[in-house]
C-alpha cells in the first residue's frame, strides 16, 4: 500500500514561517502595530496543522509519511515561535524610558525642525501663522506628535 503525503505536516510548517516572516508586514497597519494578533494566528493555524501532522504521522503510520519529518519540523516551529516570542515580548520592549520629553500639557522647548520637504519649521512660526490662508486667527496650540521605537 503507497503511503499518502502528510500535506498537514508542510502546509502547518509554512504558516508558521509565514507568521515570523510576515511581521515587518503587519506592523505598517495601525490594527497590526501594537498587538501582533496577525503573527499569532498564522503561528496558531501552523501549530494545530502541525499537531494533526503529528498524529497522522504516528497514529497511522501505514497511511502516512512523515515519522521523521513531523517531530523535526514541529521542534522547529516551537523554537521560531519561541524567537519570535522573545523579540515582540521582551527584546523589543527594552526601549530606553524618554525621562526628558515633555509632559502632555507642558509648553514645550522652542525648536526648528525640517518638514516632510526639507523646509525649517519652527514653533513659534507655526504659532504665529494663520490657520488657513482664508482667515486671519492664529492657532492657540500645536499638536506634537513623539513616536518612539524603530521602523
Amino acid at each position: 500500500m503507497k503511503k499518502r503525503w502528510n500535506w498537514s505536516l508542510w502546509v502547518g510548517f509554512l504558516f508558521v514561517l509565514a507568521g515570523f516572516l510576515s511581521y515587518p508586514f503587519f506592523v505598517k497597519f495601525p490594527a497590526t502595530r501594537d498587538f501582533p494578533w496577525a503573527n499569532f494566528l498564522l503561528f496558531g493555524l501552523g501549530g494545530i496543522l502541525l499537531l494533526v501532522s503529528l498524529v497522522r504521522a504516528f497514529g497511522k503510520p501505514q497511511l502516512y509519511r512523515g515519522k521523521i519529518f513531523s517531530p523535526i519540523l514541529a521542534v522547529l516551529s516551537v523554537l521560531v515561535f519561541g524567537f519570535f516570542s522573545y523579540l515582540i515580548f521582551y527584546q523589543l520592549r527594552q526601549v530606553p524610558g524618554s525621562t526628558g520629553a515633555p509632559r502632555v500639557g507642558q509648553k514645550a522647548p522652542e525648536f526648528t525642525l525640517p518638514d516632510q520637504n526639507d523646509k525649517q519649521v519652527s514653533l513659534a512660526e507655526l504659532l504665529s501663522s494663520p490657520v488657513s490662508s482664508a482667515s486671519t486667527a492664529k492657532a492657540n496650540g500645536v499638536l506634537l506628535i513623539f513616536y518612539r521605537g524603530f521602523w
